[in-house]
């Protein structure tokens, strides 16, 4: 974990807390959370089941086992909220998901998305050299980076643990990056800084971007890499960085080194950047699809520093609206992501697929 001098992008963290909603506080919050993680649970527990069914007879065993286990800490933690709402303990969503992964590895289950992460990730590699011959047969600059952010934002859209977007998922085995931009909302964004984001690109190339990935597949091969293969050309090194630990269909910086190492066949600014080591891959520390500042690997941290970071871009539901959409930081910041969630969206003012691209200068 980081030490007191890796908190640099931080503009204060003594008072930084990655939690955007506690439940323990907020009653209308936790009366929709607490239900909706019991629903959630059944799934993960199905998912658990199958990855393992047809080489371990215990995992329909194990699984029902975790689901119970799940459960019954789920209800202590809804039974104490009062209680730790007057102790100002902080209970949000992210400890909720990172719970799901801790009682998922108790009972066996270390990667119950690996199986649909590879496919998913095979099925993308193929479209990307197209994807990026879309991108750059477009002329003008800003609506190439207007392009970009989309890529990013309709790349977000697959993650199996949103509900609203696992049933597209199982209805439309076609669904792909095109089918998810005409999905997500349109112009103006519910957040909306594209303009400003924009403008910054006029200026002077950032010296080194570090970038939080969220899902495998579209999400990260189709979506993320076309951003970051600009910020390339533009001369801006990039810090890429990923779970340390499977979580959903997130992608881990295991699974991200080997994906660059087969994009470069396809590409020859990620191939150069990443052999001249202008591309480089950290783990960000977390078991969780959320993103806790404060638990960055030491590592991580050096290397932030090192390359005198500059830009921070944050992506996904759980790192970016979960965690850290009202978090400050000392350089510029861009955060990224859909919100496939009915309940957060009316909560922050918008509807399911609402788009967040918030972007804000060097505190």
């Amino acid at each position: 974990m980081c030490e007191s001098k890796c908190f640099t992008l931080l503009k204060d963290p003594g008072s930084y807390t990655p939690d955007t909603i506690d439940l323990n506080q907020d009653k209308d919050a936790a009366s929709y959370w607490f239900p909706c993680f019991r629903n959630l649970i059944e799934k993960f527990a199905t998912q658990a089941a199958e990855s393992q069914r047809q080489t371990d007879a215990t995992a329909i065993e194990r699984s029902e086992k975790f689901r119970k286990s799940y459960l019954e800490k789920l209800d202590e933690y809804q039974r104490n909220t009062e209680v730790n709402a007057t102790n100002n303990t902080v209970l949000g969503v992210r400890e909720l998901l990172e719970l799901n992964e801790t009682q998922l590895r108790l009972f066996g289950f270390a990667d119950p998305w690996q199986q649909q992460k590879q496919l998913e990730n095979t099925a993308a590699l193929a479209a990307l050299k197209k994807r990026l011959e879309e991108l750059d047969a477009i002329d003008d600059n800003a609506a190439r980076w207007t392009e970009l952010v989309r890529g990013v934002l309709a790349g977000n859209m697959f993650d199996w643990g949103a509900q609203a977007v696992t049933s597209i998922l199982e209805q439309d085995s076609k669904f792909g990056l095109h089918a998810a931009l005409d999905r997500i909302e349109k112009r103006p964004w519910l957040i909306d800084n594209l303009d400003a984001w924009l403008q910054r690109l006029r200026g002077n190339a950032h010296k080194c971007a570090l970038i939080f990935v969220d899902n495998s597949g579209v999400d990260v091969v189709l979506g993320m890499l076309p951003f970051v293969r600009a910020l390339l050309q533009r001369g801006t090194k990039v810090l890429l960085c990923a779970n340390t630990e499977p979580s959903l269909n997130d992608v881990t910086s295991r699974e991200l080194s080997d994906l660059l190492d087969k994009c470069c066949k396809y590409c020859n600014v990620l191939a150069h950047a990443w052999h001249d080591q202008r591309l480089l891959v950290y783990a960000n520390g977390q078991r969780g699809p959320c993103l806790d500042m404060r638990t960055l690997p030491v590592e991580l941290c050096e290397a932030i520093q090192k390359h005198e970071t500059d830009l921070l871009v944050i992506e996904g539901m759980g790192r970016a609206l979960h965690t850290n959409l009202y978090a400050k930081f000392n350089c510029e910041t861009l955060k990224l992501a859909v919100i496939k969630n009915k309940w957060l969206a009316e909560h922050l003012g918008g509807d399911t697929f609402a788009v967040i691209c918030k972007y804000e200068g060097a505190s």
